[in-house]
Order: structure tokens, then C-alpha cells, then sequence
């Protein structure tokens, strides 16, 4: 039994380990004696080779039609990567824009937001890199999306569709105004809804209105915030449509970007031009029978450019009936707008506080004013704008009184502000809405400006407006009055109210309230450049208007500002250029009307503005002395003082020469001896006046500055000599060349003014008395004495003894000044030399007795040996002068003697 026991295996038997022994192997041991090799997929790893990829790996074909694919997080990601590689390859927006433009624009509808919120980043950035011309061909396109996401039935499409818009208003507002009707509808849908006309006809209201103010409760945001933000983009859109027509530039006020009258781009100014230029131009220009009547050749037209529409130009607000049209569909909506914002913080039947706001009420008030102002500018033309106005006062003025006027001036409600926690979602939300915080003082003003345009002219068979203006006038006085600080927009628009009412209203009473007011504001100190050429240009305006206007001829203010003009610009002088020059046109206006309360004060503060060294004339840019010299001209009277002034002003050379003999032409008309008048205008100066102010110009330099010569030891003036008999001061080249061109226009007035030989014999009385005891004289002064004596010279009245001499004396200094000038600085000299040279021999064979008094002075043994040599040059080139043959040989004899002492 034993042996059959030992015989039998039990199942799992124990192996038994042994030390030393090798472990055996297990049964379901791993043979790892083996080899491995990789496997290669060569077309599944090859890259892409035909353009640039982002760091995907993906290339714009990729990305394009992964925008088809129906998962969000695919499209979005292909949109991040489109960013990506457009930002590092720009040249393909060029290549592949229409597949971008398209591809993009598609998904504005998508239903998932962050694939929406990425496609208008990549949009933006598309529309920062190309110009409007490149994307012109597929905006229509792209207008089709944008519709059909401000239309969808999804809230969240239409509020990102917002964004949209917003890219296309910034760099593409022409493309987008170009068509107009489509958008229009479209924001109308976005706010209301039409109204069922089929069974029941409550729905329409007595004026046939078919639309009504929408509201959703599902959107994120309150129906007042969204009204808000359409609003807000309706309100861009309008102004893209305004600024990019072309309108006519009327004389009315009109907002412009400086000053009244000044002709924006995007406006077209009339062209003047007139039949005779026409014949010979080469330019073909329609010109058409006007009236029946026939042009004469010197007919001028006034010709408006044919303005070619665009594609989709004429599709909405292309006539004042269009416009009319649109505005009876929105006002209404406006009104409901507004009454909802101005009852929504107020409880039933309360009055107590109504006029007080919440900023988002505000806001919206503010966006429906802003918007009706925009309507009236979206008449082409002044004549439409005004039937546009008119069809307002009719069809809403009663409206507009009871809703806009009732509560008028509006104030800010203060809320008070309790600490909360932050709900992060929904200040996302609040965030969405772009509503700009809005100040009372801007909604009353534009509420000013949208009911003056309504004011009908005063005058036979038409009613006189109500308490509503007075409460306007009111409130716009006290604003201007009060010193409150106003921004250049605001101010802009008060101006534009006052303008409108002095202009309506007809009132005396009403004009000096109104301009009072703004003349206040005007006296304040520290204003802006802009904002005092807006008021200069307002007042300028203004007086313009005064034909035809009694009220504004009459207006006790506008005679004070003019008055106080001429006493701010010497105030100014040269510290704002472009303000003096502002005003110095403002004075030249009504000087030129012959305002006596300016001339007069411009009388009084002449001498200060024509001041040599410190007035304006001479500090201010070439224009506004031009100006500041024509002013001349109107000029009452000009005193001794005021001509010694501009005697100055001509001779220092502070204005340039033409310029100078400009003033001496005025003031030589303003005389009585130039035989010249217009109308009644008597002479401004006397004749003895006259006369001084010509010697003085002639001669160049101030008594002051003659006396100032003779007592200074200047290095610049040559000592005398035998050669010269006079001290010469050499003046600079510039003011040499200066002086010679005033000298010729001086000679020209001497020489029409009648008598030569009375003239002559002033002359000469005047170099006896004030110029013949001078021992240094500048050359200039002598080059212009021997110009002017020998023009003026009369062979009936003979040079006095004392003058021939001191002309003599002259004569040689300036040759013996030439002789040096030729051999120092010959080529940098020249004009003076030929100057010096023309003077001195138109004088010495014209003035009797002159060369024979210039040879006795010539003593040669007084001649130092190098005197010698220039002597002879003198009387070499007076010897080959062909017109000095006859008085040479008349003084032959004493020739001859001074030619054997240099020979001996």
C-alpha cells in the first residue's frame, strides 16, 4: 500500500528551490530573443508644401473647409488659426480675399457664440489690413450676411451682429452708406415689428403708423439696453450716410469742423467760372440755357459737378420724399422710445422729480435726439432740408412740444450705490452694450438744436411760436451766461441755436438777449485756439447777415465785439498767428462795410499794430500783413505818428519790399494830391504829412538813427578821404536791395503827383535842411537821393548851391565806393554795384553843373600813391560812359588838368 502512494503525482506539486541550483522557467515565460524594425508612412507624414501653415501644420485651404465642418470647437479653432496665419503671412489677404471674405462672413449666423465671437476678430482684423477699394467687389456679399444676422430669429445672432456692424461703420462707412435701404429695414426689425392689418384695424393709429416697439424676454440684456445699442449703431450708420453724400455748402450755420463756412470733405463747392475762359479751355464742361437767358461773353455760371451714383446709390434716401418717408416709419418709434425712457424711473402720477433721469435713460433720450437731428441732414440739398423742416413743424411739432419740451431741462437722478456682489456673467452682459455715459448739458443742448430747427420764420400770415422758445432761449442764455465749461461740440451747437433764432425770430429783443450771452462767454479767458476762431467765425457770420436784418444792423452787442477786435489783436500780437489772423479778416470784414465803432477803434490802436518793432504788422506770416497793410486803406485818418511808423516799417525791411510799396501806393491814394477818390471818402492825411512820410521813406533811416551814426564810431562806416568826401555807412546787401526797390516806388508817387518842379524844389529844401550837414551817410540813402533828383529833376528849377554840393560830395563817395566794392567782393556785389553805378550816371548827365563840381573836388596832390591808381579807374569808366561824352567835353579843360597831375 506504501509503494502505490509514492508512486501517484498530486496535482500543483510544489517545486522545491534548492540554493545554488538555476530557477527553471516558468511555462508562460516571454521569449525575448527577437528583432524589431519601424515602419515608414511616407505620404501620411509628407508636409505641405504649397503655402504657409500655422503650427497645426494646417495651410489656408485646410482652414477654409474646416469651416464647414459641423462640430463649433473645429470651426473655432480653424478661425484662431486663420488669425494666426494671416498675422504671419499678410501677402495672402491678396491672394485668397474673396474665399476669405466669403468663408468668414458665412459663419455670422452660426449657432454657437464663440465660433461668432472669433469670426468678427478675424473680420477686423481683415478690414485693418485691406482698403475699402480692394473689398468694394464682394461687399455686397458681406451685406447679405450682416442682414441675415440682424434678422435672425436667434437674439444672440443679433446681438453679435452689432459687432459686425460695428467693424464695417469703422473702416468701411462709405460702402456701407452706399446702400442705405436694406440696413434701415433691417434696424427697424431689430427695435419693432409690424402690426397685423388684417381684421382688425386698431393696429393702425390715426397717422396710418404700422409699426410698434418690439419686446423680448429672452435676451440677456433689458429691452431698453438693446434699444439702446441699435440705436446707438443706427445713429453711426446715419452720419456715415451724411458725411459720405455729397451736399451743397449753404451759407446758413451749418456744423463744420473749425469755422462757419468752412467746406468738409465729402461736400462739393460750387464752381465759378465764366464764358470767356470756357472758349478757350480745353476742358469739356455742359453749360445750359438758364432762364432763357443768353450768355455774353463775360457771363459768369455757377456749375455743381455731376455726381456719378454707385452701385445700390439711389436704392433709399436719394430724394427729400425718401427721407420724408423713412422718418414717418422711425420718428413714431423715437417717440415711444423716448416716452418708455422718461416714465421708466418715475412712478404713476408723479411729477415731483420727473425732469430727473437715470444715465441709462439718458442715454437713449440722447441717441433718439441724436437721431432726429441726423434726418434732417439726410436731404441732398438746403432747399429739401428746409421742406424737411417744415413737414416736421407740421407733422410733429404738437409731439415734440408735449414730450420733449414737458419736462425740459433734464437733470441726473442720484442713485444711491450699494456694495453687492459681482455677478461676473452679468456684467458681461452690461458690458455688451456700448452706451457712452451722457451728461445733462449735452441732452438739453441737442434737444435746443432739434426743436429751434423746427421754428418757422416770423413774419406776415404765419403764427408765432409759443412759450417753447422763450424756455429754450432761456436755458441757452443762461448756459453761455454762466461760465460753464462747454466742450468745442456743445458750443457748436449753442452757436448753431442762437443762430437759428436771431435769424427766425426777427426780434431786436431777442437778438441782444441771445448775443449778450454769447458775448459773455466769449470775454472768457484761457480759451481754446479751436473754440475762439468758432466764436470769431460766428460773430463774423453774423454781421454779414446784417442786410436785410435790421435786427442783427442795430444789435448793440455786435458793435461792442466789433469795437473790441482791433484792441485784442494788439493785445495778441504774434503768440497765436492763426487767432490774430482769425482776426484781423473778422476786422478787414466790417472795415470794408465802413463799421464807424471798428474804424474808430482801429484808428485809436493803429499806432501800436503798425509799430516797427513790436506790432503786428511786422511779427505776424506774410498773409496776415498783407491783410493787416490793405487794412490801411479804410482808415479814417493817419496822424504823423501812425506815418512815421509806417515809414518805418518800410525802410527796416521787417516786410518785404513788394509789400512796402504796397502801403506806399494806399497811402499815396488815401492823399489828395494823387487826385484819386471813391464815393464820398475823403482824404485820410495832409499834404504836408504826405510829403514827410515820402522824404522819410526815401531817405530811409530815421532822424534818430542818423544821429545815432554821426555821434558812433561804427566799424562798417568808410573814414573820409580825398577820394571821398564822406563818411559812407555800408548798409547789408539785403537791405540795400530793399531800400533801392522802395526808392523806385517812392519816385513813381513823386512823379504823378503833378508839378515836377514844385515837387523838385521839396525835395531839395528838404536834403538842404535835414541831410547837408551829415558826415557819415549810408550809401543806400545816397544811391537814393542821385535816383530820386535826377527822375524829378525840372530845367526850370536849378539845384541850389548847397545841395549840387552835398549831391557832389555823394557821387564821389559812391564811385570811390565802387571802385572798392569791384575789387574786394565783385561777384557778391553786384546788383548794388550796378545799382550805385545806374544812380551816379543817370545823375551826373542829368543835374547841371553835377560832374563839373565832382572833377574840382578831385585834387590829386592829396592823393596818397594808392588813391592814384583808383582815380584813374574812376575817370576811365566815366570817360567810356558814352552818355557823360557831352558834359565831358564841356569840362574839358579841367579834365585835361586833373589827367597832367597823375601823369606827371
Amino acid at each position: 500500500m506504501k509503494s502505490k502512494k509514492k508512486k501517484r503525482q498530486d496535482d500543483f506539486q510544489k517545486v522545491k528551490l534548492k540554493v545554488g541550483k538555476t530557477k527553471p522557467k516558468a511555462d508562460n515565460a516571454t521569449n525575448i530573443n527577437f528583432r524589431s524594425k519601424a515602419i515608414h508612412l511616407t505620404e501620411q507624414l509628407k508636409r505641405d508644401t504649397s503655402g504657409p501653415t500655422t503650427h497645426r501644420q494646417l495651410g489656408i485651404n485646410d482652414l477654409l473647409s474646416q469651416l464647414h465642418h459641423y462640430n463649433a470647437n473645429v470651426k473655432h479653432s480653424a478661425l484662431l488659426g486663420l488669425r494666426e496665419l494671416l498675422s504671419l503671412n499678410p501677402s495672402l489677404l491678396e491672394q485668397h480675399l474673396s474665399r476669405l471674405l466669403s468663408e468668414v462672413a458665412a459663419v455670422f449666423t452660426d449657432k454657437d457664440g464663440n465660433v461668432r465671437v472669433a469670426a468678427t476678430r478675424v473680420l477686423r482684423f481683415i478690414a485693418q489690413s485691406v482698403p475699402a477699394e480692394r473689398v468694394a467687389p464682394f461687399f455686397p456679399l458681406l451685406s447679405a450676411h450682416l442682414s441675415c444676422a440682424m434678422t435672425h430669429i436667434e437674439t444672440g445672432i443679433q446681438e453679435d451682429a452689432m459687432k459686425v456692424l460695428d467693424v464695417l461703420l469703422e473702416h468701411y462707412p462709405a460702402l456701407l452708406a452706399a446702400r442705405p435701404a436694406v440696413l434701415l429695414t433691417n434696424f427697424l426689425e431689430l427695435i419693432s415689428h409690424r402690426q397685423n392689418s388684417g381684421g382688425a384695424k386698431k393696429a393702425q393709429d390715426a397717422k396710418g403708423r404700422t409699426w410698434a416697439l418690439s419686446v423680448n424676454p429672452s435676451r440677456a440684456v433689458t429691452s431698453q439696453q438693446w434699444r439702446l445699442s441699435v440705436l446707438l449703431r443706427l445713429g453711426r450708420f446715419l452720419q456715415a450716410v451724411v458725411e459720405e453724400r455729397p451736399v451743397e455748402e449753404s451759407d446758413i450755420f451749418v456744423p463744420t469742423e473749425g469755422v462757419f463756412g468752412y467746406s468738409r470733405e465729402g461736400r462739393l463747392t460750387p464752381l465759378y467760372l465764366s464764358w470767356e475762359e470756357l472758349t478757350y479751355s480745353k476742358v469739356r464742361v455742359k453749360v445750359y440755357e438758364y432762364s432763357g437767358a443768353k450768355p455774353t461773353p463775360r457771363s459768369t455760371f455757377r456749375l455743381r459737378p455731376e455726381v456719378d451714383p454707385g452701385p445700390g446709390e439711389g436704392e433709399g434716401l436719394d430724394s427729400a420724399e425718401a427721407v420724408q418717408s423713412f422718418a414717418a416709419t422711425l420718428v413714431p418709434l423715437l417717440l415711444e422710445v423716448w416716452v418708455e425712457a422718461s416714465t421708466s424711473d418715475c412712478p404713476w402720477n408723479s411729477t415731483e422729480g420727473a425732469h430727473l433721469l437715470s444715465p441709462d435713460a439718458m442715454s437713449v433720450m440722447f441717441q433718439v435726439l441724436s437721431i432726429l437731428q441726423l434726418l434732417r441732414k439726410l436731404a441732398p440739398q438746403q432747399e429739401h432740408r428746409d421742406a424737411l423742416d417744415a413737414w416736421f413743424h407740421k407733422e410733429y411739432l404738437g409731439e415734440f412740444k408735449q414730450h420733449f419740451m414737458k419736462n425740459f431741462p433734464y437733470g441726473t437722478r442720484d442713485t444711491p450705490k450699494h456694495k453687492k456682489k459681482v455677478d461676473l456673467k452679468r456684467s458681461k452682459q452690461t458690458a455688451a452694450v456700448p452706451g457712452l455715459t451722457v451728461e445733462p448739458l449735452a441732452l438739453n443742448i441737442t434737444l435746443c438744436q432739434v426743436m429751434v430747427s423746427l421754428s418757422q420764420r416770423q413774419g406776415l400770415g404765419r403764427e408765432t411760436d409759443g412759450d417753447w422758445l422763450t424756455l429754450l432761449r432761456t436755458f441757452v442764455r443762461d448756459t453761455l451766461g454762466s461760465g460753464v465749461k462747454l466742450s468745442y461740440r456743445q458750443l457748436h451747437m449753442l452757436l448753431g441755436t442762437v443762430w437759428k433764432m436771431v435769424l427766425t425770430q426777427r426780434s431786436k429783443t431777442v437778438t441782444e438777449d441771445l448775443l449778450a450771452a454769447v458775448y459773455v462767454y466769449y470775454k472768457q479767458r484761457h480759451l481754446t485756439l479751436q473754440t475762439r476762431s468758432l466764436l470769431l467765425s460766428f460773430y463774423s457770420k453774423l454781421y454779414l447777415q446784417e442786410q436785410g436784418h435790421t435786427h442783427i444792423a442795430r444789435s448793440k452787442v455786435l458793435c461792442r465785439w466789433l469795437a473790441s477786435l482791433p484792441v485784442q489783436l494788439s493785445q495778441l500780437g504774434h503768440r497765436n498767428p492763426a487767432l490774430s489772423a482769425r482776426l484781423i479778416l473778422s476786422i478787414q470784414a466790417a472795415a470794408s462795410r465802413g463799421n464807424k465803432d471798428l474804424l474808430n477803434s482801429l484808428q485809436t490802436q493803429a499806432c501800436s499794430l503798425y509799430d516797427p518793432q513790436e506790432g503786428v504788422v511786422v511779427l505776424l506770416p506774410a498773409e496776415s500783413q498783407q491783410r493787416m497793410v490793405q487794412l490801411l486803406y479804410f482808415l479814417p485818418k493817419m496822424s504823423q505818428s501812425l506815418l512815421a511808423n509806417l515809414s518805418c516799417c518800410c525802410t527796416a525791411g521787417r516786410i518785404s519790399a513788394g509789400l512796402a510799396a504796397s502801403l506806399i501806393r494806399i497811402i499815396h491814394h488815401r492823399s489828395s494830391l494823387s487826385g484819386w477818390s471813391v464815393g464820398s471818402q475823403e482824404a485820410a492825411l495832409q499834404d504836408v504829412d504826405y510829403i514827410s512820410f515820402l522824404f522819410s521813406t526815401l531817405t530811409g533811416f530815421s532822424s534818430d538813427k542818423l544821429a545815432s551814426l554821426q555821434e558812433a564810431g561804427d566799424e562798417s562806416a568808410l573814414p573820409p578821404s580825398p577820394l571821398s568826401p564822406l563818411s559812407l555807412y555800408l548798409t547789408p546787401l539785403e537791405q540795400f536791395t530793399h531800400h533801392w526797390d522802395v526808392v523806385e516806388e517812392v519816385c513813381h508817387c513823386l512823379e504823378t503827383l503833378g508839378s515836377k518842379s514844385q515837387c523838385f524844389d521839396i525835395l531839395q529844401n528838404g536834403i538842404c535842411k535835414y541831410l547837408t550837414k551829415l558826415g557819415v551817410v549810408p550809401d543806400s540813402m545816397a544811391a537814393g537821393l542821385l535816383r530820386a533828383v535826377s527822375r524829378l529833376l525840372d530845367l526850370s528849377v536849378l539845384p541850389i548851391e548847397p545841395v549840387l554840393r552835398f549831391l557832389s560830395q555823394c557821387c564821389l563817395s559812391l564811385l570811390a565806393l565802387l571802385i572798392t566794392l569791384q575789387q574786394e567782393l565783385p561777384a557778391e556785389t553786384n546788383h548794388k554795384r550796378e545799382a550805385i553805378w545806374g544812380a551816379c550816371v543817370s545823375a551826373l548827365s542829368t543835374v547841371p553843373r553835377l560832374l563839373r563840381m565832382v572833377l574840382q573836388l578831385l585834387r590829386v596832390g592829396n592823393l596818397s600813391e594808392e588813391e592814384l591808381p583808383q582815380l584813374g579807374q574812376i575817370l576811365s569808366m566815366l570817360l567810356q560812359h558814352t552818355p557823360l561824352h557831352n558834359q565831358l567835353l564841356a569840362n574839358a579843360a579841367l579834365l585835361q588838368e586833373i589827367i597832367q597831375h597823375l601823369t606827371v
